[in-house]
């Protein structure tokens, strides 16, 4: 079993960053692929970044491709999300979650069985 939790989110101006961290509980955090998930208002939720337990392959969705960044570090069991050049279109709930069916499509939420609490981003224009 694996608990998230996220924090670093807030508010901020477009063309800010904000570096969200997601921290874990449980034995087997770095054997699990991490990705990062956000969900705008009305909207349904969508991968952001995603990768794999070993920190070797990455994954972003191309609305965020060369501004944000995910990484983690297995010793501390945090996976974090740099978000640079932030536009108020990247205003959502960012989620972390850790992939348990690898048979899934990587950005189908049903794929991950563990997910934080998520944590609010707002841009302002």
């Amino acid at each position: 079993q694996v608990q998230l939790v996220e924090s670093g989110g807030g508010l901020v101006q477009a063309g800010d960053s904000l570096r969200l961290s997601c921290a874990a509980s449980g034995r087997t955090f770095s054997t699990y692929a991490i990705s990062w998930f956000r969900q705008a208002p009305g909207k349904e939720r969508e991968i952001v970044a995603a990768l794999g337990w070993s920190g070797a392959n990455t994954y972003y969705a191309d609305s965020v491709k060369g501004r944000f960044t995910i990484s983690r570090d297995n010793a501390k069991s945090t996976v974090f999300l740099q978000m640079n050049s932030l536009k108020p279109e990247d205003t959502a709930v960012y989620y972390c979650a850790a992939r348990t069916q690898t048979y899934r499509w990587l950005g189908d939420p049903s794929g991950y069985a563990y997910w934080g609490q998520g944590t609010q981003v707002t841009v302002s224009s």
